[in-house]
C-alpha cells in the first residue's frame, strides 16, 4: 500500500525547504507528488517541482475529466488563483511512500480521498513575527513584489489553520522550525519510524 507523507503549515514556515530536504535523504526514498497551480510562478521555482503551474483552461479540462480531488480558490490582489490535486496517474500507481506538499484543507479532503491510513501529515509550525519576515524577504525578491498578498495571506493563514481545523484535522504532532536542520532531521527520523 502507498503512504502520503503530507507536509502543511502556514505559509513561510519552511515547508519547500523541508520539502526538499525530505526528497534528497536517501534513507528515506520518497517520490514526488506535485499539486496543480493558475499562480504565476515564482522566481526559483521550477515548473513540476513544487508545482505543476497551469492555465485556468487547463485546470477546467482536468475538471470537466473527473480528474480533480480538491480545489482551492483564493482571492488575491491579482485575481483569483486556484490550487488543486488532480488525479493524474501518479498517485499510487506503483507501492512505496509519497511526499506532497499543501494546505490543511486538501489535507484534509486528500485524506478522505485515499483514507487516514494512507495519508499522514508533517504540520510544521513557526512563530508568527518570524513567519511575517521571511515571507516579506521571500517577496522582496521577486520581480513585482506583492507586499499586500503576503499580509492577505498572512491574516488568512490565522483563520485556515485555527486550532478548531487542526483538532479536526486530528492533527497531534506538531513540528516547530526553529532551526530548519533540525526539524528537518526530526521529520526524516519520524517517517523512518513509520517505515518500520
Amino acid at each position: 500500500m502507498s503512504v502520503i507523507y503530507y507536509l502543511l503549515g502556514k505559509s513561510s514556515t519552511g515547508k519547500d525547504t523541508i520539502f526538499s530536504r525530505l526528497m534528497a535523504d536517501k534513507k528515506l526514498n520518497l517520490k514526488t507528488l506535485t499539486g496543480y497551480t493558475t499562480r504565476p510562478i515564482r522566481k526559483n521555482e521550477v515548473d513540476g517541482r513544487e508545482y505543476h503551474f497551469v492555465d485556468e483552461k487547463t485546470m477546467r479540462e482536468l475538471e470537466s475529466a473527473g480528474k480533480i480531488i480538491e480545489i482551492r480558490s483564493y482571492p488575491t490582489i491579482h485575481g483569483i488563483w486556484y490550487y488543486f490535486t488532480a488525479d493524474d496517474g501518479h498517485i499510487g500507481e506503483e507501492e512505496g511512500e509519497y511526499l506532497m506538499i499543501g494546505t490543511l484543507e486538501s489535507y484534509m479532503k486528500l485524506r478522505e480521498f485515499f483514507g487516514e491510513v494512507r495519508v499522514r501529515p508533517i504540520y510544521i509550525e513557526v512563530d508568527d513575527a518570524l513567519r511575517l519576515e521571511r515571507a516579506i524577504q521571500r517577496e522582496k525578491i521577486q520581480k513585482k513584489p506583492a507586499l499586500a498578498e503576503v499580509c492577505r495571506r498572512f491574516l488568512a493563514d490565522e483563520e485556515d489553520f485555527s486550532e478548531e481545523k487542526i483538532r479536526q484535522a486530528d492533527i497531534v504532532k506538531r513540528y516547530e522550525n526553529k532551526d530548519i536542520d533540525a526539524c528537518a532531521e526530526e521529520i526524516a527520523r519520524d517517517i523512518l519510524l513509520y517505515k518500520r
